[in-house]
């Protein structure tokens, strides 16, 4: 039972159901393993939960394609 977490902000369900088809063909076409052997697990944050440089998401300038929180 191969897992794959991803961990992000807040997506679109349109998103995540991406993110898991992509994910699990390309983790099964490099591991010669069924597609349903794959688990992926999206796991969301707020963007006043993420931060890099010191400095939450949430007061920083994201690209446009970032949420809106």
């Amino acid at each position: 039972m191969p897992v794959i977490t991803i961990d992000l902000w807040k997506v679109s369900p349109e998103t995540k159901a991406e993110l898991i088809r992509k994910l699990t063909k390309t983790a099964s076409e490099i591991t010669n393993l069924p597609p349903p052997a794959f688990f992926v697990y999206v796991r969301e944050y707020p963007l006043d939960a993420i931060g890099t440089g010191g400095i939450p998401l949430a007061q920083q300038q994201l690209p446009p394609h970032a949420p809106k929180e």
